[in-house]
C-alpha cells in the first residue's frame, strides 16, 4: 500500500474503479463492448445571442463538461447495534442511495450491514473497508470489498475517503471515526450517537444532531456537495 493516508485513499479509489472490470475478457460481443463504453461527454453550445456573426447556434467549437462524480458518504456505527439503530442505519443507507451517493462503511455487521442493506434496496453502490485481510468477513451487501489488515487503523481510511459522515449509535470505534472526521474538517451528522463535551464544560458543536434518517441523509448530501 502506498505510504501515508493520501496514498492509501488513492489506492482505495483505484480498487473501487477496478472492481467491475472483467479480468481477461474473451471475445467480447458487440453488446458487451457497448456496455463497457465510457459515458459520452456532456456537450454545450453557445446560445444564439453569443454566436459569432453568420454562425448558427449549435455550430462552432463545442464546450465539453466532465461527467459528475458520485458523492461518497460514510455511515458509521457499531458492529453490534440494537434493533432501533439497525432500522435507522438501514433507512439512512436507502436515503443516501436514493440521492445518488455511494455508501462507504467498515464493511462488517450491525449498523454497517444495515446501511449497506438499505443502500442496495434502493439500487445504490456500497464500499466496505475491512479491518482484516479476509474479504469474506464483509457483509453480504457490500459491492466493493477492501480488506486492509490494518485493524482499527482502517477507521482513518473510512472517513478519509468520504465527504461527509453519518454516525448511528456506536461504540468507541465509532467515536474514533467521529474524531478523525472532525479533525479533518469532514461534516459529521449524528443520530442517537455520541455527544462531545469540551474540557471547559461547554458542548462541542462539531456533531450535527438529527433524528430523521431521510433528513440526515439530505443534509449530508448537501454538506458533501458544498
Amino acid at each position: 500500500m502506498p505510504a501515508g493516508l493520501p496514498g492509501a485513499i488513492a489506492a482505495i479509489h483505484q480498487v473501487a474503479s477496478d472492481a467491475f472490470r472483467p479480468a481477461q475478457p474473451m471475445a467480447p460481443t458487440a453488446e458487451a463492448v457497448e456496455t463497457k463504453r465510457p459515458p459520452a461527454p456532456v456537450v454545450r453550445y453557445a446560445p444564439a445571442d453569443q454566436c459569432a456573426a453568420g454562425q448558427r447556434p449549435g455550430g462552432g467549437t463545442p464546450i465539453y463538461a466532465r461527467p459528475t462524480m458520485q458523492i461518497q458518504i460514510a455511515v458509521i456505527g457499531g458492529g453490534q447495534a440494537p434493533p432501533p439503530a439497525i432500522a435507522v442505519a438501514e433507512a439512512v443507507g436507502a436515503a443516501l442511495a436514493s440521492a445518488g451517493a455511494i455508501v462507504v462503511c467498515g464493511g462488517l455487521g450491525g449498523a454497517m450491514a444495515a446501511a449497506c442493506r438499505g443502500a442496495k434496496s434502493a439500487g445504490g453502490l456500497t464500499v466496505g473497508i475491512l479491518p482484516g485481510r479476509d474479504a469474506s468477513d464483509a457483509n453480504p451487501w457490500v459491492d466493493v470489498v477492501i480488506p486492509t489488515g490494518l485493524g482499527e487503523t482502517r477507521n482513518a481510511l473510512v472517513v478519509g475517503s468520504v465527504a461527509a459522515v453519518i454516525a448511528v449509535d456506536g461504540e468507541y470505534g465509532t467515536l474514533s471515526e467521529i474524531a478523525l472526521a472532525l479533525r479533518s474538517g469532514i461534516p459529521v451528522i449524528g443520530i442517537g450517537t455520541w455527544s462531545l463535551t469540551r474540557p471547559d464544560g461547554e458542548m462541542d458543536a462539531g456533531i450535527v444532531p438529527m433524528e430523521d434518517p431521510a433528513e440526515a441523509a439530505a443534509v449530508a448530501v448537501r454538506l458533501a456537495s458544498g
